[in-house]
């Protein structure tokens, strides 16, 4: 048989169905009031499984603000993998769920249409042992949600695409690339307004200016260090700080994705859009092909079509860096930070940083993204990564690199050496893992702690079928050490040899890491990043990390958004409104600035991402401006005041902000 249909058998939480006839053939309608609602579908024994199949549903959420759905699929035994996922709301969707994802060797799948952010969690399953499968809502903003959903089929080949999905309003983006679904009073009306806005910003670019007692690089002329010509850090009996070129003190308050392009991916929601730019046109600069693995798609920068409709084909993008310049200045940040065009930043002597491209292209990647670090070929990947340095190598602007960031490997449940027995039937950092455990062990001891009937040459080399007990977790963590050693090691002395001036950043991890990766960090970095989307940056885990690397902390990505701005989703941090958002901007800073060991912290993003969604699907109120290049003036003004006296929070001459706004639950991740 192709294929079977599972019908949902029984509703929980506190769904409930609604018999309105649904726009789709098939559907049924549902009506959720609270996260954990959802559907049971029960599996007959076998079906999903050898070989292991798809399993597709069609979707169709209603209103204009984001709901994140769960896909469970539950073993007998009680192994239970997991797929989050959101829609475009008044959009068709259709879920394809790649049986590839069970091995939980990828993280996160591509987009599809209006099928958002599809990631996997939870453990490593058998298909043909699962029994149930649980759609839940697991996450919404405050209201009722009405959905209608089909039953899922179960295919031993890959569904077709929805290449035309049904829109229960018409299109949901505007010519400037502005939600019709929301309705605000800041949205941009027409394209005068538009234009007039940005020919004002154009014209005040040569008049903004940094506070005063900052240096020519943003650092604080309040103290002066030790001048090295080049960013470094220093403590100096009291905090960390970085030091500029000249020698000031400076604390790194950076945007992250300064860049002159909002980009929507549009394949497969084409109808979705009011207007899309042709090719050959002189929009064309603004549509491109973005390959996301094996995945082309389309993406459509609205951002710069408006650029371009005030400033022409020819000068939109020197007036725009003209104009981002000025309005960072005008903010007071001093760091281009992350995923920007660091070029301006370089050309303006602006300091910036840069991240580096984890391309290995040798290299064969044994968990997620994480390489066979003992294999050859990763030492040759290393040298030709740290050759990216050296056109950056007497440049006084650059603060330093990121070698990478938020590796995938992070986010799984299974640590990196338990997910490579699982995943990598052969490789040299298995043989590698073999040799760790024979200097602990016997065979009869290892068989002992680990419980199970297993030889070293199973380690090393093989199809793992076995469970991991305790013990076993525990020395496969005490290798995860070494292998991030391994992997952080060979990268940070190939990079400190091709640019000895300029400082090792770190990893950016999603969060604090777990103990065995800090374990393995000893004298890498220059500076611990992390990427940390709390209320307040926690000074105890900042203590902690500088109290065993002995370097300081900068956190390389944060941010609070709201609902309120035309944009389906909040950003992972969640405040009530664009007031609020200044007010969790100047709590974030100061209170950060406060801490002896951090640095920095970097905003992300510049501007809101596009209410279709980026490349994964993301599309949050995240910016400090609009598609249409308005400013949030509450926000901008925080920033500004706290700017304005970071220093002294850093120095203890002023007391951090406290005025804490109200934070709502997270929406979104």
């Amino acid at each position: 048989m192709d294929y079977i249909t599972l019908n949902p058998c029984e509703v929980f939480g506190n769904l409930k169905t609604d018999t309105t006839p649904a726009p789709i053939d098939g559907a049924s309608w549902y009506k959720a009031t609270e996260p954990g609602d959802g559907l049971i579908y029960r599996v007959p024994t076998g079906a999903l499984g050898d070989p292991a199949h798809w399993l597709t549903l069609d979707v169709i959420a209603e209103g204009h603000n984001l709901v994140v759905f769960n896909l469970m699929l539950m073993e007998a035994g009680g192994r239970e993998f997991g797929l989050t996922f959101s829609v475009l709301t008044e959009c068709q969707t259709r879920l394809r769920l790649d049986p590839a994802a069970f091995s939980q060797n990828r993280w996160r799948f591509p987009r599809e249409g209006s099928f958002l952010k599809p990631v996997c969690f939870g453990d490593v399953i058998d298909p043909a042992l699962v029994t149930e499968i649980r759609l839940t809502i697991a996450r919404k903003a405050e209201g009722a949600i009405r959905f209608c959903v089909t039953p899922i089929t179960v295919s031993e080949t890959a569904p077709e695409r929805l290449a035309q999905p049904f829109l229960t309003k018409g299109p949901i983006l505007d010519k400037l690339g502005q939600s019709t679904l929301h309705h605000w009073p800041e949205k941009t009306r027409t394209e005068d307004e538009l234009i007039e806005r940005l020919e004002k910003q154009s014209a005040g670019a040569s008049s903004s200016s940094w506070p005063s007692d900052f240096s020519r690089w943003g650092g604080w002329k309040g103290l002066k260090f030790v001048s090295t010509g080049f960013f470094r850090t220093h403590h100096d009996d009291a905090r960390w700080w970085l030091v500029d070129p000249d020698g000031h003190p400076f604390w790194s308050a950076g945007m992250d994705c300064v860049r002159a392009d909002i980009e929507s991916s549009v394949r497969g929601i084409e109808t979705a859009l009011e207007w899309q730019p042709e090719p050959g046109s002189d929009y064309a600069a603004c549509i491109h092909t973005s390959e996301l693995g094996d995945d082309p798609t389309t993406m459509v920068n609205y951002l710069g079509a408006n650029l371009i409709r005030a400033f022409g084909p020819a000068d939109w993008y020197g007036k725009w860096s003209e104009i981002v310049l000025a309005e960072l200045r005008r903010l007071g940040f001093n760091t281009v930070a992350n995923w920007s065009q660091w070029q301006i930043a370089r050309d303006a002597e602006f300091p910036y940083v840069v991240p580096l491209d984890t391309c290995m292209p040798r290299s064969k990647m044994i968990f997620r993204d994480f390489p066979d670090v003992f294999a050859p070929e990763f030492g040759e990947d290393a040298l030709e990564f740290a050759s990216q340095l050296e056109k950056f190598a007497g440049d006084k602007a650059l603060i330093g690199y990121f070698l990478m960031n938020e590796p995938t490997w992070g986010f799984a449940e299974q640590s990196p050496a338990e997910g490579m027995l699982l995943n990598t039937p052969s490789c040299a950092t298995r043989s590698a893992l073999a040799d760790f455990l024979r200097e602990r062990y016997s065979k009869d001891q290892l068989k002992a702690a680990w419980g199970i009937d297993v030889t070293f040459a199973e380690v090393a080399e093989g199809v793992w079928k076995h469970p991991f007990n305790e013990r076993a977790k525990s020395d496969l963590n005490g290798f995860c050490t070494v292998m991030v050693e391994r992997l952080f090691g060979t990268l940070s002395r190939a990079c400190k040899e091709v640019d000895p001036h300029h400082m090792n950043l770190g990893m950016r991890y999603y969060t604090v890491p777990p103990d065995w990766a800090i374990a393995g960090l000893q004298g890498m970095f220059d500076v611990f990043s992390i990427n940390c989307y709390k209320q307040c940056v926690p000074e105890d885990q900042v203590a902690a990390i500088v109290e065993l690397l002995g370097i300081p902390v900068m956190v390389g990505e944060w941010h609070f958004g709201a609902l309120d701005a035309g944009l389906p989703g909040s950003g992972i941090g969640h405040v009530r409104d664009q007031e609020a958002r200044g007010q969790a901007y100047r709590c974030y800073v100061e209170n950060a600035a406060a801490i002896p060991g951090c640095v920095g912290v970097h905003w992300f993003t510049m501007y809101d991402e596009s209410p279709v969604g980026r490349f994964d699907g993301e599309n949050w109120n995240t910016g400090f401006y609009d598609v249409c290049n308005r400013p949030y003036d509450p926000l901008c003004n925080a920033a500004r005041a706290s700017h304005e006296r970071v220093y002294r929070v850093a120095t203890g001459g002023a007391q951090p902000f406290s005025d804490w706004p109200k934070y709502l639950p997270l929406l979104f991740s």
